[in-house]
């Protein structure tokens, strides 16, 4: 789903959309948290991700006494979890609302309403989000055009992604890849 440097960049973001999805484990401290902790970052290199609380638990970590990593905090997190993980997973395809909806269970405006109060984003900017975070990955670990990259991430126009990649990046591909503004 995710590669260790795009996880990484989630837990630097403090990113709590993700909780859930990944588990952020340090091998110095022997403790595991969800990517939103705010706890002072480990060194990279002391890093290991686990998808679930138990195999964080099997592998000898206990949870942070700061994010609690055991506990369910909100009363939706089922639902982002659900909703983030389809769209990781279909990212590339053209997705609408409706077929979201349908995945969860439940109609469009519901669930709009519902993940937008508890994440502050709509699916569809979570959508572009996660679409221009692959595409920014893809900028600087390979040699692919701007227009293969934009097509490759699951944007169906350039202009689109152009507009799109600005508005989260605060620069262009171009500036982004070259390592400018940043």
């Amino acid at each position: 789903m995710l590669t260790f440097d795009e996880k990484w960049a989630k837990v630097l973001a403090c990113d709590a959309t993700y909780d859930g999805l990944f588990y952020t484990a340090v091998k110095t401290t022997g403790i595991y948290c969800r990517p939103s902790c705010r706890s002072r970052k480990p060194k990279k290199e002391n890093v290991d991700f686990y998808l679930t609380r138990e195999e964080a638990e099997t592998n000898g970590f206990r949870p942070c006494k700061r994010c609690q990593p055991e506990v369910e905090h909100a009363p939706h997190r089922a639902l982002v979890q659900q909703v983030t993980t389809y769209l990781l997973n279909h990212y590339k395809q053209p997705i609408r609302l409706e077929q979201i909806a349908e995945h969860a269970q439940l109609s469009p405006f519901h669930l709009e309403r519902t993940f937008t109060q508890a994440t502050g984003e709509t699916p569809r900017q979570l959508l572009e989000r996660i679409r221009i975070d692959k595409a920014a990955y893809l900028l600087r670990t390979t040699d692919m055009s701007n227009l293969t990259v934009c097509y490759e991430v699951g944007f169906q126009t350039p202009s689109n992604f152009y507009r799109v990649f600005r508005q989260v990046k605060g620069c262009t591909p171009n500036t982004y890849r070259k390592g400018e503004d940043l």
